[in-house]
């Protein structure tokens, strides 16, 4: 499958799925709280959905179980919703898809429960500057390679580690559309971005190393030493001057 170009329709069409994304990761960050068990946050997910007359983008995708994501501390991203209890001082990964009118939607963030370490917080907010330091480097004839340093230059200067083996994607009527995104790279490599690219920026960042492992479900991935994982995500496209954030409130 190639590149996409997106038309000024369909990327009205994305900007309303994530718009819609953008209002249930709202209500996910408003309700969440200490006691809960993680698969509230999927029925609270599957509710909104439902009353903004989307679907979830992940429910079913490769036979994944749930319509959202939820990984907790050393878990990276895919983590599974179920009786795990969410505890004061966990990072807690939200990872939200939804579907609209044939289009998707993408984005996620992470949040600390109550009080979390000075090293967590700063784990937070390193992990989302450095997506939004991608996002600045997304422009017209600038190359993946370019999105990629900016990432990996700005968590890695300051002491945190990229996950190399996960990465984003292009997206648009399906979740995974090429290209893919890399965390990492080299100024002046990879594809040319063209106006009307419609891409998931996703920049995970570790406490520690950067080498992962999957859990027995087959779906989760987590640190290997058991560090401290974040996630931020945002859809974006292409325009001819800063790139779009399909995503944003």
């Amino acid at each position: 499958m190639g590149i996409i170009l997106k038309s000024k329709r369909e990327i009205e069409m994305m900007r309303d799925a994530g718009k819609i994304v953008a209002e249930i990761l709202q209500v996910l960050k408003y309700k969440i709280k200490a006691g809960m068990k993680t698969k509230e946050l999927d029925e609270i997910t599957r509710m909104e959905l439902r009353k903004k007359g989307a679907q979830p983008s992940f429910l079913g995708y490769r036979g994944y179980p749930a319509s959202i994501c939820v990984s907790v501390n050393d878990e990276i991203v895919h983590g599974i919703p179920g009786e795990k209890e969410i505890k004061p001082g966990d990072i807690v990964s939200l990872d939200v898809g939804a579907i609209y009118k044939g289009y998707q939607g993408d984005a996620a963030i992470s949040i600390g429960i109550d009080e979390i370490s000075p090293k967590a917080k700063e784990l937070l907010e390193v992990t989302e500057s450095a997506l939004m330091a991608g996002i600045a480097s997304a422009r017209k004839n600038a190359r993946l390679g370019d999105i990629g340093w900016a990432i990996q230059h700005y968590a890695e200067s300051r002491g945190f580690s990229v996950i190399r083996e996960y990465t984003g994607h292009g997206i648009g009527r399906s979740m995974h559309e090429d290209p893919l995104v890399p965390n990492i790279g080299h100024p002046g490599e990879g594809v040319s971005l063209q106006k009307g690219m419609t891409l998931a920026l996703e920049p995970m960042v570790n406490l520690g190393g950067w080498q992962t492992r999957v859990a027995d479900d087959n779906w989760t991935v987590l640190t290997r030493d058991g560090s401290l994982s974040a996630h931020f995500e945002h859809t974006i496209a292409i325009t001819d001057e800063a790139a779009e954030v399909l995503t944003a409130i």
